[in-house]
């Protein structure tokens, strides 16, 4: 059984940082996409970030460097660095990865998906 666990959630003022990490538990990431999409209050889940087993990543146009998603030194676990926080930044954050190797990153389906945690960003 595949779960994900997200962590570093909090609240923060405009132009801070804060670092997500996510924990994959039942499973390796090797070979598998990891991901973070994110839903605002009264907004559409959307796409943030993601990286392959290449370490090649993607990133939505509104971060666009500002997030940073990478692989953390501790086992099966993948972080997002966000830096220059906005309060339009302010969401639910959900970690996601897929239950088959070597998707194409650009694909934005996902199987798997953490129970998210908030991040409010205060202007």
């Amino acid at each position: 059984q595949v779960q994900l666990a997200e962590s570093g959630g909090g609240v923060v003022q405009a132009g801070g940082s804060l670092r997500l990490s996510c924990v994959v538990s039942g499973r390796t990431l090797n070979g598998y996409r990891m991901g973070w999409f994110r839903q605002a209050p009264g907004k559409e889940r959307e796409f943030v970030a993601a990286m392959d087993w290449k370490d090649s990543s993607l990133y939505a146009d509104s971060v666009k460097g500002r997030f940073r998603i990478s692989r953390d030194n501790a086992p099966n676990t993948v972080t997002l660095q966000m830096d220059s926080l906005k309060p339009e930044d302010t969401a639910v954050y959900y970690c996601v990865t897929d239950s088959g190797r070597f998707r194409p990153l650009p694909t934005r389906t996902y199987d798997y998906w953490g129970q998210g945690t908030q991040v409010i960003v205060s202007s």
